[in-house]
This record gives C-alpha cells, structure tokens and sequence, in this order.
C-alpha cells in the first residue's frame, strides 16, 4: 500500500508500516475483563474482533525498532499516529529523523525532509488491496484473512500476557507474520512483524485514545513547496 522507491532506511519504515495496519485500530480498544480462562487462539481472534469492529478512529504515541539485514542492526524510532476509518491515517516520525505519511483514503503521501521529495500513489482497490488495507479500510476479518495460532510471548512482555500469531492466508509482499501481544483483558501490549527476510519490526503504543472524533482535515496533506513530487502506482 506504501511505496518503496525511497532511500533503503525509508523503505525500511514504509514497509514495516504495511504490516501494522491490519491491527492497528484495535490497539485503541478498551477491553472487558475476560476471567482466568485463556480461549484458543480462534476465539481470541473473534473477540479482538469484535472490538476492533466498534472502533472508528484512534490517536497514539509510537515507538517502532526494527532489527534486520546482514549485520543485524537495530533502529528505534518515535513519533504520533492518527487512524480513522474508511482508509484514512497519518504518521508523523518526529525522532530520529521527521518522516510524514499520509494516506487521505484516495492518495497515500511519503515525505521525508531531508529528501526534499514527496511520493505519492492511489490507495488500491477494494479488489486489488492487501489484507493490510482491508483492515485499514475496515473491511478485513482476522479469523477470515488470517490463520491464529498461539504464539511466544516476549520476556519483556508484562506479567499475564499472551501471544497470538497470525499467518496471512494469502502470501502478503511485505511481511510473513504478525504476533499480538495481549494481556488478561484482551489489551494490546505489543506487535511484532517478521518479514520473508527475517527481519523483524517491533511496535509499542502509549496513550492510546480511541473514538475520540478525529477530524478529517488531520488526512489532508499539501505538498510543501520547492519539493519534487513522484507519482508511483498502486502495488
């Protein structure tokens, strides 16, 4: 859904990007107690859900580390971000390096500063989308378009918590899998993506607000003046 004709490090963001979108909307949800007992992984999926079905828009802090590549190195970065329901998001990095991408539900915009250049391409079709943008745009299913499994919980996951994985049913470009992170009540702690390389992309949320009527000028993005602008199509 994001392009991928930026810088490597870029690329890099763009595309462990991709990968959250699927649960990002759930991450906002303020979950019920579920009781001592642990569902199977099927019947977490449906209960998640199910929340993630009541949620129309939601803001939050972000910190996104990324560790890949040959050498294994690692890069932590943080910023804010803003989703709404049909189709609509915006990240702003604001450390290391200030990064802004926008998607306006008819346009995605990638823009970088320091390169002085704005990418932008269509937001795909329903029938031409990923996964990915199905659930951004609300129209995924976790039970239908993935496959749950009981996952390993992280050490430095809060006492209590458990892992779902989940294995896209059809073959996503941009990453092999995802693993949630929740806690008793069905809280999102963490996820964490594995792309086909084996590299992996962690993200963890803080002041998670949700259904708070995000206003539709937060998705307009203009193209700041003296910048060159590409035009990349849908993947």
């Amino acid at each position: 859904m994001l392009h991928s004709e930026l810088p490597a490090c870029d690329v890099r963001t763009l595309g462990m990007i991709r990968p959250l979108l699927p649960v990002c909307l759930l991450l906002a949800m303020a979950a019920a107690p579920q009781g001592q007992s642990r569902p199977p992984a099927a019947e977490t999926a449906r209960q998640l859900q199910q929340k993630y079905d009541q949620v129309k828009d939601f803001t939050a802090d972000f910190t996104h580390t990324y560790e890949g590549g040959v050498l294994k190195k690692k890069s932590t970065e943080r910023g804010t971000v803003q989703i709404k329901k049909p189709g609509r998001m915006r990240w702003e990095y604001v450390s290391p390096e200030k990064k802004t991408f926008v998607a306006d539900g008819r346009m995605i915009y990638s823009y970088v500063p320091a390169d002085k250049q704005v990418i932008r391409s269509p937001m795909p079709a329903d029938d031409e989308a990923t996964t990915a943008v199905l659930f951004l745009a609300g129209k995924g299913n976790l039970t239908r378009d993935f496959t749950p499994s009981i996952g390993r919980v992280p050490p430095d996951a809060p006492p209590g918590s458990r892992a779902l994985m989940l294995i896209p049913k059809t073959p996503q470009p941009d990453y092999a899998s995802l693993l949630l992170v929740v806690d008793a009540s069905l809280a999102i702690r963490g996820l964490v993506a594995t792309d086909a390389q084996g590299g992996e992309s962690s993200f963890t949320f803080t002041s998670l607000q949700a259904n708070v009527g995000v206003a539709d000028k937060e998705f307009t993005f203009t193209i700041p003046r003296g910048v060159d602008v590409v035009t990349d199509a849908p993947r």
